[in-house]
């Protein structure tokens, strides 16, 4: 593990249980500042409610969620946001009766052309945020192949297309870490490899932290840097995809007895 300066997120005995269910029973672990981590584990093993802990659509019953050394425990979405997280969700969530452009703009952060007293007090400070935003939309929107899209109802976009914008959308607050709630289901492989090599990209040219939850082994081993499993609202192993691919006790939970294969070169 890194120097704790280069930690981004640290989960600490992190606890939720539903009607007397453990979801998450304890689960302890970091992820490293700029890096692409993968979360895996059986089904039922607590990761979707680990991220909706983590993002704060669920309060944890225990323990603490530190984000660039503030506790964000169990406080709101949009005040988790603004430290710097955000998420995406496996079924994707855009606004399917506004415009690919509408949803982009909806989601830019701080814009003072929102409050009458900005734009009154302002107005040409806030043309120039709406500007700004509209433009890192446009760039947003060329970087993952959606710019001809820009006027099309978001819900007229394909499952795949409707993936990629979530992801451009969740961007446009400009976030130190994104999670990726199984980026690559119900999306064909070419597309699939599309949103793997932006998310590559993002991480090296801006730096952004990615933590993704993922069934696809191929990918996991293949595109992290870094692997956390769980089992039983637990963390069993955390390590390199090569530390992963041969520990007994991922395996035994994750896998049945066989050993964790990546069919890629």
């Amino acid at each position: 593990m890194n120097a704790t300066t280069d930690i981004i997120l640290d989960v600490r005995d992190a606890a939720k249980s539903f009607d007397g269910l453990r979801a998450v029973a304890g689960a302890t672990f970091r992820v490293v500042r700029g890096s692409i981590t993968a979360l895996i584990g059986p089904n039922g093993a607590g990761k979707t409610t680990m991220f909706d802990l983590l993002s704060g659509f669920a309060r944890p019953d225990a323990g603490s969620i530190i984000l660039s050394g503030h506790d964000i425990t169990g406080k709101a979405p949009h005040r988790i946001a603004r430290f710097g997280l955000v998420r995406t969700f496996q079924l994707t969530r855009v606004l399917a009766g506004m415009s690919v452009i509408d949803n982009m703009l909806l989601a830019a952060a701080d814009q003072p052309g929102e409050k009458l007293t900005s734009l009154l007090a302002g107005p040409a400070r806030a043309r120039a945020a709406e500007a700004a935003a509209r433009e890192r939309a446009f760039d947003l929107l060329e970087t993952f192949g959606l710019k001809a899209k820009l006027t099309d109802y978001a819900g007229a976009l394909s499952g795949g297309q409707r993936k990629l914008l979530e992801i451009a959308r969740a961007l446009m607050t400009n976030p130190s870490i994104v999670l990726l709630d199984e980026p690559m289901a119900g999306v064909n492989p070419t597309l699939g490899r599309s949103i793997l090599d932006h998310i590559e990209a993002l991480r090296k040219e801006h730096g952004t932290t990615f933590l993704f939850v993922e069934h696809d082994m191929d990918v996991v081993m293949t595109r992290s840097d870094h692997v956390i499993v769980m089992a039983q609202g637990q963390v069993i192993a955390d390590g390199t995809p090569a530390d992963i691919r041969s520990d007994a006790k991922v395996i035994a939970a994750y896998l049945g007895g066989g050993p964790v294969e990546s069919t890629a070169p």
